[in-house]
Order: structure tokens, then C-alpha cells, then sequence
């Protein structure tokens, strides 16, 4: 054996749950320096992290949740919720051990009969997941602290799924929230991280708050990335809502919130030159731009008329009119991400170069029937608000018919999981962006999946994606995998199940009184700690 260190329902009693109000309220009330004011990209509506990949709400998730495993500093996954696990010599059994500890906010014990109907409803839900699910025989609990995962063959995916840093995390619930199901949100939110949610104080369109846990232990080693010690340095997190940039900026300047998640790039010069104001990179990986296909309607439906979107479209437009200085951005084909392992312009050496003569010879090739592109178009968050205008554009120049509808982004995020034809409140295209932790890998990226109505919105369905998926989940060696990957991206050239539209990349600001703020894929508000002045 290799050894790495590494039936309850029970019911929020009256008393815990005044206590964690009294214990918010006394945080407020002890002043401005136990509370961390935090403008975030989004406004938070939709808080549950399995249910959707919105990153405001995989953002939430860091909060109040915590894991079995996590992505430290370095890219590697580290034991988080767990304390050892053992894999056994034919590498099919693997046996986890909780530390000790580990409480959800109501004051009841984890156990593993929380855990295992937890990684159950992630793996409905995400891409990974689902693909792991398909090597595990069995998931049993053997004593309140030790569970076992036995395999039916070999794969190096699964810890590796266990610590997913990005949307959907594989967050721990209780057994009575867990057992939800995966299709339905869940309506109570209770975690064991470092912070809780105080729900009485969620206002959205106006602030989310959290308030430090104190029955939190946390790991003994220090805090890296995501993995380590997750010590709640303040009493209380508010997430204020401030749409108009130019007003958060003025905020924070001022000393009215202590850091915003994004700001605008065109108002970072402004920032670098305040002396009470420092820019931070917490996402070093960066971003990517995607344009994801409906591909149950028309037109999206044929693969030809998907690939004339590809010729259509070029990166550099959507780059310069979203991010604007090149500084905090990079025209990359690789859609595994420029700079990673499985980097390959593959399929795609011809492609997105806005070449509309070919684009518009595919469309007659298709048939393309005029049938209006139905874009989804949000307006509220900078870094989206200009890629369906452009898109628009360069579709309309190749021979599109396009129905652009404008709407803030919780609103897309709604929209895009009905499968209504677009002329009945449905959608042909919208626009997103994934951080790059999400999408280094064609298992792990949530927009390869093709399997139809169990893959992510937009549902396509190719036998031959998820083939060479299946393919690199059992891949024995890096060469392999690459082969694989460039395999992916050359199929994904003819039939394309989304469109990568360049990295980009996203400082964070905050007051120079704040330190602590953790290099991640996912903004996180452990290990920050606020001093006084500035």
C-alpha cells in the first residue's frame, strides 16, 4: 500500500442559528477594522455552487464550503477536508481519512456520510465528475471518518477531480443538503469552511455577508493557493454591490470598501497612480474568452454552420474592444491555454482570422436558411459588456442573420439552461469566460463535453469528442495526452462545440492596509488580514 499524509438529519437548532447572528452582528459592531468591504464582479442571486458555474457563485462557494483536496500555489493538489488516503498496489482501492475536527456551521460533526452523496451531486453536474463517475465501481463509508473509493480501472484523474479548483467545485454539503437533487437548487446553506452565510442580511442587489466561523480548524500548514490553512483573518466579509465602475473606484479611493475583485482595465491607470491603492494579479493563469453554440436549434444545430462562426470570428477584435491595452492580454489559439502543457494550434492554424469569403461559402454549403443567431448579450459586467457587439458584427459581415437581446448577467446565466427555441425566450449563442484552471485539459474543461443532454449548456452530442475524451482519462503518459489533445482541438476545428476568443488577464485592487490576499484561481478572503490607516 502507498501511504500519502496528507445517518444523520439534523436540524438547525434555534439556538446555533441566533448565535451565528449574534456572532455577525457582534462583528459589525466591533468596527470597520474586523470587516473586509469587497465589490465583486457580479451580484450574487443563485447560491448554489453545483448547480451553476457562474464564478460569483463557485466565489460563494469559498466561502462557507470547504474540500477534500485543493490546488495549492505550485498547481499541485493537496489534502484538504482529508488527512491521509492510501492507494493500494493495483491502484483500484483508494482509502481517505478525515481530520479531525471538521464541524458544519450548525455545529454537527462531518462524516463521511455527508461526503459521499456530496461528491455524488458534483459529479452529476460537472464534466470531471461525470467522466470519473465512469471509472468508480463503489463509494462506501467505512466508519464516520474513513471512506473508500474502488475503481473499476485505473485512471490518474481522481484526486485530481476531488481538489477541481474551478467551476463546479467538488463542495462538501451535509448528507440532507447533498442528497438534493442535482437538477434542483438547494435551499439551505450550510458549510463547513472558514466563513458562514448570513442569510438574513443577503440583499441581492445590494450585499452579501459573511461571518467568520469560529468553529473552524484549519490546517496547520500555511495557506498556498487554495490548499493549506484557511485562517479567517476578519470578522466579517461583506460583498457590496457597486455596478457603475467609475463609483467603486471612487470607493475604494476613499476608503469607503477595502478591494475590488475586477476593475475596469481602462481605469487601472488611474489606480496605479493613487499611493493608497495597489494592484494585485491573484489569477496568474489569467482568463480565456469563449463563445459557446446552442447546438439543440437552429442554426447552431449544424456543424458546418458552427465552423463558419469559426472562420468568422478573429480574437484580436474582441481583445481591444474588451480589455484594450495588450498588457493584460494575449491572442492565443491553443485552446488548452498558450503557456500550458497541451498548448497546440492544431485545427486551428486557419482559423479565426475573420476570413468571411470562407465563412459565407460554409453557410451556403449548409443551407444556411437565414434563421436569426439569437445573442445573448450582457450589460453589467466590464469584461463581458463588449463581446456580443462585436460578435454581432463579425457574424452580420459573414452572412448571419443576428437577434441580439440585451440583459445583465444573472439573467443570461438563467437564460442559458432553458432549452426554449430561441423564438420562445431560448438562445443560439451567448458569450462567457473561464479562468484557465478550468479549462487546461479536455476532461476537466466543463464546454468539450459532448454528450448531449448530460453536457453543459448547449448540449452537444459527438460520439467522437467524447470518445477521445474517455481516451485521455486512461492516458498513461504526458505524450500520450498531448496526442490526445490535439486530437480534441483538430475535431472541435470541424465540429465545434464552443469558440476560444483570446487570454486575458485581471488584476484585483485594494487599499494598502490590506495584505494577504492569495495568489488562486478563485478570488479567495482567507489569509487576508486589514491594518489600520490608508
Amino acid at each position: 500500500m502507498k501511504s500519502v499524509k496528507l445517518s444523520r438529519r439534523s436540524v438547525v437548532a434555534g439556538a446555533a442559528a441566533a448565535g451565528a447572528l449574534a456572532g455577525a452582528s457582534g462583528a459589525s459592531a466591533q468596527g470597520a477594522a474586523n470587516v473586509l468591504r469587497v465589490v465583486m464582479h457580479s451580484d450574487l442571486r443563485i447560491i448554489d455552487p453545483i448547480w451553476t458555474t457562474a464564478y460569483i457563485v463557485r466565489n460563494h462557494g469559498y466561502m462557507i464550503y470547504d474540500t477534500l483536496f485543493a490546488l495549492d500555489s505550485k498547481g499541485q493538489v493537496q489534502p484538504q477536508m482529508v488527512d491521509r488516503y492510501t492507494v493500494s498496489d493495483d491502484k483500484l482501492t483508494y482509502t481517505f481519512v478525515l481530520r479531525d475536527g471538521l464541524m458544519w456551521h450548525d455545529n454537527q460533526p462531518v462524516t463521511t456520510a455527508d461526503i459521499i452523496p456530496s461528491i455524488r451531486r458534483w459529479a452529476a453536474r460537472d464534466p470531471l465528475g461525470q467522466t470519473v463517475m465512469g471509472f468508480i465501481a463503489s463509494m462506501d463509508a467505512k466508519d464516520p471518518k474513513t471512506f473508500e473509493i474502488k475503481l473499476k480501472e485505473p485512471t490518474g484523474l481522481l484526486i485530481f477531480a476531488l481538489g477541481k479548483p474551478s467551476s463546479n467545485v467538488p463542495f462538501m454539503m451535509p448528507k440532507r443538503v447533498a442528497e438534493t437533487d442535482p437538477q434542483t437548487q438547494i435551499t439551505e446553506f450550510v458549510g463547513s469552511g472558514p466563513f458562514m452565510f448570513v442569510r438574513d442580511e443577503w440583499k441581492p442587489g445590494d450585499r452579501a455577508v459573511y461571518a467568520k466561523f469560529q468553529g473552524y480548524r484549519p490546517r496547520s500548514e500555511p495557506a498556498s493557493g487554495l490548499a493549506g490553512g484557511k485562517v479567517a483573518k476578519v470578522d466579517r466579509v461583506e460583498w457590496r454591490v457597486i455596478t457603475d465602475q467609475q463609483q467603486a473606484i471612487n470607493a475604494l479611493q476613499a476608503g469607503e470598501i477595502d478591494l475590488i475583485e475586477a476593475p475596469s482595465h481602462d481605469l487601472l491607470p488611474l489606480l496605479k497612480s493613487d499611493r493608497n491603492v495597489k494592484l494585485h494579479n491573484w489569477n496568474v493563469l489569467g482568463n480565456q474568452y469563449t463563445l459557446r453554440f446552442n447546438h439543440t436549434t437552429a442554426p447552431f444545430n449544424n456543424p458546418k454552420i458552427r465552423q463558419a462562426a469559426l472562420y468568422a470570428l478573429n480574437q484580436e477584435d474582441f481583445l481591444k474592444a474588451t480589455i484594450g491595452d495588450p498588457e493584460y492580454y494575449k491572442v492565443c489559439k491553443a485552446m488548452f491555454v498558450c503557456g500550458s502543457p497541451l498548448e497546440t494550434l492544431a485545427g486551428m492554424e486557419d482559423k479565426l482570422e475573420s476570413n468571411f469569403a470562407k465563412a459565407r461559402q460554409l453557410l451556403q454549403e449548409a443551407g444556411y436558411a437565414r434563421e436569426p443567431v439569437v445573442l445573448l448579450h450582457s450589460t453589467d459586467l466590464q469584461v463581458l459588456t463588449n463581446l456580443a457587439p462585436v460578435a454581432k458584427a463579425l457574424f452580420e459581415r459573414a452572412g448571419f442573420v443576428v437577434d441580439m437581446q440585451s440583459m445583465d448577467w444573472q439573467t443570461v446565466v438563467a437564460r442559458r439552461v432553458k432549452r426554449d427555441p430561441p423564438t420562445q425566450g431560448g438562445w443560439s449563442a451567448m458569450l462567457t469566460s473561464w479562468v484557465a484552471a478550468d479549462i487546461l485539459n479536455p476532461v476537466m474543461a466543463g464546454f468539450f463535453n459532448a454528450s448531449g443532454d448530460r453536457a453543459a449548456f448547449g448540449w452537444p452530442n459527438d460520439p467522437e469528442i467524447e470518445a477521445l475524451r474517455a481516451r485521455f482519462a486512461r492516458a498513461g503518459s504526458e505524450a500520450e495526452q498531448k496526442q490526445i489533445a490535439e486530437a480534441v482541438q483538430r475535431r472541435v476545428a470541424e465540429a465545434p462545440t464552443h469558440v476560444h476568443l483570446g487570454q486575458w488577464y485581471q488584476p484585483g485592487a485594494h487599499r494598502s492596509n490590506i495584505s494577504g490576499w492569495l495568489e488562486a484561481p478563485a478570488p479567495v478572503f482567507w489569509n487576508i488580514e486589514k491594518g489600520r490607516g490608508a
